[in-house]
C-alpha cells in the first residue's frame, strides 16, 4: 500500500519536464492495422491517430513486465478546452472507436475537446485476453430445477476454468483499480495536468474509482447510467430483477396497445400470459430457432437483452422476438428474422469470447464472491415469485464462485469531494435508479440528471432525449454543475 501511494503522490508532483518526456512514450500511428480492419479505416478517416502506450502489467513492480495500451485521438477542431477520455462501459467494452459513436453529440463535443478513445487493459487492442469460451455462457440462468441450476454451474466452472488456462499469468492485475492508474498514465503520456472524462455504466464505476485513488486530476466529469460503487461485482445484477420485471410489463402494455400488429394479446395481462407460456414451455423442452437450441439458461438472458430500451423501434424489436419464440413453442422455426438470428449466433459461438473473458475477469479481480453455489440456488428461489421472468439470471451464479485468483486489493471505498455530473434514467433496466442518489452521496460535489419515465441505459448521445443531451454538452463546455439536481 506505501508504494502505491508513492506512485501517486509521484503522479501528482510530475514536473513539466516530465510530462513532456512521458508525452513522447506514446507510439502514434495511423488507426488502420490491415486492409480488413474496419475499425481502424473508420478511424483514420474520422481524421484520428491512433497510439500505443506502455503501462506496468503490476503497478507493485513498475519496472517488470508491461502491457500495452491502445487508444484514439480526434482533436478538436476549434478552441480547445481539453482532452476528454471515453469509456463505454461493459465491463469488457471496447472503446477504441469511443470517438465515433454517438455522432450527435460527439461531433459538437468533439469541437472543443480531444476525444479519446481508450481500450482499457485486456480488451480490444490492449493487450486482451480470450479465455477461448466456445459461447457466452455468462450471465446464463438457473432455471428452475436443482439440475438446470447444476448445468448453469458448470458453465461458470467452465468459464472460470478456460480463463485460469489461458489467461492465468494476467488475472491478478485485470482490476479497476490497475485501469485507474492505466487512466492516470495516459492522463501524463498525453501532457495534461487534467482530464476530462466521460463513462457509461461500468465506467461510471471507474470514474469512480479514478476519481478517489488521484483526486485533483479531473476536469469536467460525466457519469451515465451509474452504478453503486460498494455493490460494483460479481453480484451487480442481484438488485435489478424488479425494475426488469416492471420493463417488462410496461413493455407488455405496449405490445397490448398493437394487438393488431403483433398478436400477443390485448391486454398487459394477455401479453404477459404468452410470455409465461414460452418460460413454462422451456422448463421440459428446448425450443428450437435457426438451429439453436433455448432452454431455461439462454431464454431469460434473450429478454434481459430485448428489454433494454424503451424507444418505439427497440419495442418493436422485442414484440418479433416474442412473436418468434411463440411460435417456436408450436414447432421449430427454421428461418427467423436476420437480426434475431444474429443474435443467437453470437450468443451461441465464440464470437464474445474476448468480451465475456474481459468482462469475466474485471468483476472476479475487483470483488470475491460467494463459493457455495446454494448461495445462489437459494437467492433465486426467495425471489423467485417476485421477479418470475429475471431472477433466475439476475441472481445465478458468475465463473467469479469458481475463480482460480482472489482480488489482490479491497474495493475501492469511493468518498470524496470531486465533481461530476451524474446521468440517470428513471427506470434504467441495468443499474438502479437509487445508484444515482448513492453515487451523489459518495462524490459530494456532484449533481444529479435525471431523464424522467425513460427506460434505457445509456443517455447522452444514445436516447435521443434533447433536453438531457444539450445539459451535458452545457456543462463539457461550461465547465459550470447545476445548482441543484435537474430533471428532463
Amino acid at each position: 500500500m506505501k508504494l502505491l501511494l508513492a506512485l501517486a503522490l509521484l503522479g501528482a508532483s510530475t514536473s513539466t519536464t516530465a510530462v513532456a518526456q512521458a508525452t513522447s512514450a506514446i507510439d502514434w500511428h495511423q488507426c488502420a492495422l490491415s486492409a480488413d480492419d474496419a475499425e481502424g479505416k473508420a478511424l483514420d478517416q474520422a481524421g484520428a491517430q491512433c497510439g500505443d502506450l506502455k503501462v506496468p502489467l503490476d503497478y507493485t513492480r513498475p519496472n517488470g513486465p508491461k502491457i500495452t495500451l491502445a487508444m484514439s485521438r480526434i482533436k478538436a477542431t476549434g478552441a480547445r478546452i481539453g482532452a476528454l477520455v471515453i469509456n463505454n462501459g461493459g465491463p469488457g467494452s471496447p472503446s477504441l472507436t469511443a470517438a465515433l459513436d454517438r455522432p450527435d453529440v460527439m461531433g459538437t463535443v468533439g469541437t472543443r475537446y480531444d476525444l479519446i478513445g481508450l481500450d482499457p487493459r485486456a480488451i480490444g487492442r490492449s493487450t486482451p485476453i480470450d479465455c477461448k469460451l466456445p459461447f457466452a455462457g455468462w450471465p446464463w440462468a438457473g432455471g428452475t430445477t436443482q439440475t438446470s441450476f447444476r448445468q448453469s454451474a458448470e458453465i461458470q466452472a467452465d468459464v472460470a476454468n478456460r480463463c485460469a488456462r489461458e489467461a492465468g499469468a494476467m488475472l491478478p492485475y485485470i482490476t479497476t483499480r490497475n485501469t485507474a492508474r492505466d487512466l492516470d498514465r495516459v492522463r501524463i503520456a498525453l501532457g495534461e495536468q487534467k482530464i476530462s472524462y466521460l463513462g457509461y455504466s461500468y465506467g461510471t464505476y471507474l470514474g469512480a474509482v479514478y476519481l478517489q485513488m488521484f483526486p485533483g486530476r479531473t476536469d469536467r466529469v460525466v457519469l451515465d447510467g451509474p452504478v453503486d460503487p460498494d455493490r460494483f461485482g460479481p453480484r451487480l445484477l442481484q438488485q435489478v430483477g424488479p425494475q426488469n420485471e416492471d420493463n417488462l410489463r410496461a413493455w407488455a402494455g405496449w405490445a397490448a396497445a398493437r394487438n393488431s400488429t403483433y398478436r400477443l394479446g390485448s391486454t398487459t395481462r394477455e401479453v404477459l400470459a404468452s410470455i409465461d407460456r414460452i418460460y413454462r414451455h422451456v422448463r421440459t423442452t428446448e425450443l428450437e430457432i435457426g438451429g439453436h437450441k433455448i432452454g431455461e439458461g439462454l431464454l431469460p438472458m434473450l429478454f434481459f437483452v430485448a428489454m433494454n430500451d424503451d424507444r418505439d423501434p427497440a419495442r418493436a424489436d422485442a414484440a418479433v422476438l416474442v412473436q418468434t419464440l411463440v411460435k417456436a413453442v408450436d414447432g421449430p422455426v427454421l428461418d427467423p428474422r436476420a437480426d434475431l438470428a444474429e443474435l443467437l449466433d453470437v450468443i451461441m459461438s465464440p464470437a464474445m469470447s474476448q468480451t465475456i473473458s474481459a468482462q469475466t475477469a474485471i468483476v472476479c479481480g475487483d470483488r470475491a464472491a460467494p463459493r457455495d453455489p446454494q448461495v445462489y440456488w437459494r437467492d433465486i428461489q426467495a425471489h423467485r415469485s417476485r421477479e418470475p421472468h429475471y431472477g433466475s439470471i439476475t441472481r445465478s451464479i458468475s465463473p467469479c464462485a469458481f475463480w482460480p485468483v482472489q482480488p489482490q486489493e479491497a474495493p475501492t471505498k469511493v468518498a470524496n469531494s470531486e465533481h461530476a455530473l451524474i446521468v440517470a434514467a428513471e427506470h434504467d433496466p441495468r443499474t438502479a435508479y437509487e445508484n444515482a442518489a448513492v453515487l451523489k452521496k459518495s462524490i459530494s460535489d456532484s449533481r444529479v440528471l435525471t431523464v424522467k419515465n425513460a427506460r434505457k441505459h445509456g443517455v447522452f448521445g444514445e436516447y435521443g432525449n434533447a433536453c438531457a443531451d444539450q445539459k451535458v454538452i452545457s456543462y463539457l463546455f461550461s465547465g459550470k454543475l447545476p445548482t441543484q439536481d435537474v430533471a428532463c
